[in-house]
């Protein structure tokens, strides 16, 4: 049995899986690496190895790749589809190609689907397969989207992506799959703990490997297809040209004049501090997205790409971590961050805005404005609530009256609270807390479905 060493870099707020491989003579490979190298490097360091490869099976929609980086930087040799047609040295592969990893093997499977550029990589120990590097086809539980490329193309890369499965499905049972998009992935990853898996362990569960037909697959697909973030549309041409960064990225520290200059040529301030932070005071036209997981996903679904951003931070929150959330995403329009944050701005004679937080008791007869995803709404929602998703958020189609808005745990509902000051609405709250702390707190049962 293979003893290859393969270790997961796992983005919970992205929801996506790199992979570093140690090959076994000081070099590694590292599959779907994205610009925010700092993981890799700190895997790579602890065992002393050099990054010598890396591979992407697919142009990205939802992170900036690190592959052209780690070209320039560590010299890495960069693997990935001919068809991409990257505009950066790279070994183009097609179907069958194989690459030498000193010991090891990576054979290219063209498995087009989630993109029309599509490959797995399937890593062989001699002529044993060890494991495949699926990227966004054979996913735990489910297939990636197949409407990212070109909303024409939809229905006919469903149907690609069927044969992909099928082709996968016929490696042995015990190959590791080794997918990038997973739990939290707006890719059409399932909720769920298991980022790997097994061919057999998918071929007993997934119920799209078990489909019917090409057509049952394609409906049972098509149909699962949620909201995406608007960025998604961006990065894979940013990924066929690639992105190298001349340093780490940086927040500079801007004055209050400058915040007010910048804002005034249509920055925009994304206040990343808590959401009860946020409601207790917050510049007046801030976004709120509090620094979590979830930030660089909503950064990019939120905040037109092309417009500075201007950071408010808390004192005890990391600059260089909401760098790089922005950065991994395409988000290198940042202006910086307002030098000694609320305090600097309120010093100076500015006004601040708040935003009330209510309990369940405090709602009373105001409206209720529910802005989960669908799914979630459709799962369990107070009677009577509206429901928008924040990423289709239009306060233009809202009345400007009381309001309640609310989420699963209240930093979504910030932010669309914050949307809905920009927009001139006045009288808006925050419902602490989701569905299940109303429901226990009011003795009232939740509505399902929409």
């Amino acid at each position: 049995m293979s003893t290859v060493d393969v270790v997961p870099l796992v983005d919970e707020g992205l929801g996506n899986s790199a992979y570093l491989v140690d090959l076994g003579d000081g070099r590694a490979l590292v599959v779907d690496v994205s610009l925010d190298l700092r993981a890799a490097r700190r895997a790579a360091g602890r065992r002393g190895l050099r990054l010598a490869f890396a591979a992407d099976t697919h142009l990205h929609a939802d992170f900036v790749s690190g592959a052209r980086q780690l070209a320039v930087t560590d010299g890495a040799r960069v693997l990935a589809s001919a068809a991409g047609h990257r505009e950066y040295t790279h070994d183009g592969l097609h179907d069958g190609d194989e690459t030498d990893l000193g010991g090891l093997r990576l054979r290219a499977l063209f498995t087009p689907g989630h993109t029309h550029e599509h490959l797995s990589f399937l890593l062989l120990d001699g002529d044993a397969p060890v494991g495949v590097f699926t990227g966004g086809s054979l996913i735990v539980g489910a297939a990636a989207r197949t409407d990212l490329v070109d909303p024409a193309r939809t229905g006919e890369l469903a149907r690609h992506q069927y044969a992909s499965l099928r082709r996968l499905a016929t490696l042995p049972d015990e190959v590791a799959v080794w997918p990038t998009h997973g739990a939290g992935s707006f890719c059409s990853a399932p909720p769920g703990a298991r980022r790997t898996s097994t061919i057999g362990t998918e071929k007993a569960t997934n119920t799209l490997l078990r489909a019917e037909n090409e057509d049952a697959f394609a409906a049972a697909l098509l149909e699962s297809l949620g909201s995406f973030p608007p960025y998604f549309r961006e990065l894979a041409d940013t990924n066929r040209r690639g992105v190298v960064l001349p340093g780490d990225p940086t927040l500079p520290r801007l004055d209050v004049d400058r915040v007010r200059a910048l804002c005034a040529g249509g920055a925009v301030v994304v206040d990343a501090r808590p959401a009860a932070d946020f409601a207790a005071g917050h510049l007046p036209g801030a976004l709120s997205n509090p620094l979590r997981p979830a930030f660089a996903s909503w950064l990019g679904w939120l905040v037109p790409s092309g417009r500075p951003i201007v950071v408010v931070r808390g004192a005890d929150q990391d600059p260089a971590e909401i760098a790089w959330q922005a950065v991994k995403i395409g988000r290198t329009d940042l202006a910086g961050e307002l030098h000694g944050g609320l305090d600097a701005w309120t010093a100076a004679g500015h006004p601040v805005r708040r935003t009330p937080v209510v309990t369940p008791a405090g709602i009373g007869r105001r409206p209720v404005l529910d802005v989960r995803q669908d799914g979630e709404f459709a799962a369990g929602h107070l009677p009577g609530a509206r429901h928008r998703e924040l990423g289709s958020l239009d306060p233009r189609e809202l009345p400007k009256e009381p309001l309640v808005v609310m989420c699963g745990h209240g930093e979504r509902a910030m932010s669309a609270a914050s949307l809905l000051e920009q927009a001139g609405h006045r009288e808006v709250a925050v419902l602490a807390g989701g569905p299940v702390d109303w429901a226990r707190a009011t003795g009232n049962p939740l509505v399902t479905g929409t």
